[in-house]
């Protein structure tokens, strides 16, 4: 793993306050192992005061409006993101895509977005199980991309792809090591095309099922950089084991 392995911990809809104690758990063992960036996306509820309280791990946002202010009730805009502390923003997770229709077009404005208020960006992509079955993931998966990326000056320095099959996520179900390596090079081969030789530099995450049983694997894959995590994310304990999988590879 010839980049800095980032492991990014998804909370989605979950924890309140008492759940700042598995905060301060992760940080405790991002600390152990600074090899590894460890990053965590809490609601935005508790952005504020887990930003506040981490000092070894990075804080971000799951979603942002692609507007930097005005009449959108109920949103949050960039800006108002990182003023909260936040240092990346996560866009078009396929759970925004499908329960929220978002567009491969409204993705590429929020993290242009994201990027115009100084924060890096993770861009999700994947396919459903209907397209991988049909032999689509790939040509799924790459069209998404290349219609969701930012194309604003420097983006790649500030840009992480997460790389997340619809159907693999929360189901326990997970691609084969060959099939993980084999989308991530086509998602490497669509940085360099758009990016030049700076796309060589994104890091490109896993995501869909990973727990620390099946961690060092797939993070052992070809062009993997990092998993980006959802359940297995909320406790320490249970967080811990992919960190440490990805601190074994850094160390090795």
């Amino acid at each position: 793993m010839a980049l800095r392995p980032y492991i990014v911990g998804n909370w989605k809809m979950n924890g309140t306050r008492a759940a700042l104690a598995e905060a301060r758990g992760i940080d405790r063992i991002a600390q152990r192992h600074p090899g590894v960036e460890v990053a965590m996306a809490p609601p935005a509820t508790l952005l504020q005061a887990m930003a506040h309280e981490a000092t070894h791990s990075v804080i971000g946002a799951q979603n942002c409006h692609q507007e930097s202010g005005g009449a959108f009730t109920g949103e949050i805009s960039a800006p108002m993101l990182a003023d909260a502390g936040a240092r990346f923003v996560i866009v078009g997770h396929s759970e925004r895509r499908w329960q929220h229709n978002e567009s491969d077009s409204l993705v590429r404005a929020k993290a242009e977005a994201v990027l115009a208020a100084r924060m890096g960006v993770i861009v999700c992509v994947g396919e459903s199980e209907e397209k991988r079955q049909a032999g689509l993931a790939e040509a799924t998966v790459t069209a998404q991309l290349k219609a969701s990326l930012p194309l604003v000056a420097d983006a790649a320095a500030h840009l992480s792809v997460g790389y997340e099959p619809v159907w693999a996520i929360g189901t326990g179900r997970v691609p084969t090591v060959q099939d993980v390596g084999e989308m991530h090079r086509a998602i490497r081969a669509v940085l360099v095309e758009v990016y030049g030789e700076a796309g060589r530099g994104v890091r490109i995450l896993y995501g869909g099922s990973v727990t620390s049983e099946n961690a060092a694997q797939l993070l052992a894959a070809d062009e993997v950089c990092g998993a980006l995590v959802g359940g297995a994310s909320l406790t320490a304990e249970r967080f811990a084991g992919i960190i440490m999988a990805a601190a074994a590879l850094v160390e090795a």
